[in-house]
């Protein structure tokens, strides 16, 4: 996409990420979950702490945001990535990775990736570092990437 622009969100700007955020996972996640795994899940997003302790970026096309992701602890570990549905399969994800992966200084990168998300993860060059863990209702795979080599231009 031609028009793409990824960056660091500005406080404003969150709320309309983790609305973005809800708005997938209820698509793409939420039919992998329990009841308890997706009102954990609603909760994180609604927990001021957890969003504080987060750095937010956006991916903007058109001047509309069409994907976020939010790195915590150090910018070391993926705590929420997604793109809208209409605009997956377009470099959004892999250029809003590449944004985190600049900040990244530790040369390595984890996520706990959900089931749907695990072969994107995979494609990424992400590898499971152990089998699927359910935790508070919620699946997850936990995975890292080793950065050397991985940042894009």
């Amino acid at each position: 996409m031609s028009d793409l622009i990824c960056k660091e969100l500005c406080a404003d700007e969150i709320p309309s990420a983790l609305s973005l955020a809800w708005e997938v996972f209820q698509v793409f996640d939420a039919p992998d979950y329990s009841e308890k795994g997706i009102e954990e899940f609603h909760r994180c997003l609604k927990d001021s702490a957890f969003c504080s302790s987060c750095r937010f970026f956006g991916a903007y096309s058109q001047g509309n945001l069409v994907g976020m992701i939010a790195t915590c602890q150090n910018n070391t570990h993926i705590a929420l990535f997604f793109v809208k549905q209409q605009f997956q399969r377009r470099g959004i994800g892999c250029c809003l990775l590449n944004e985190v992966l600049q900040r990244n200084t530790t040369g390595s990168m984890t996520v706990n990736s959900s089931p749907m998300a695990v072969p994107i993860y995979h494609k990424y060059g992400f590898f499971d570092t152990a089998p699927e863990q359910l935790q508070n209702g919620i699946r997850y795979t936990p995975m890292r990437l080793d950065i050397v080599n991985k940042k894009k231009g």
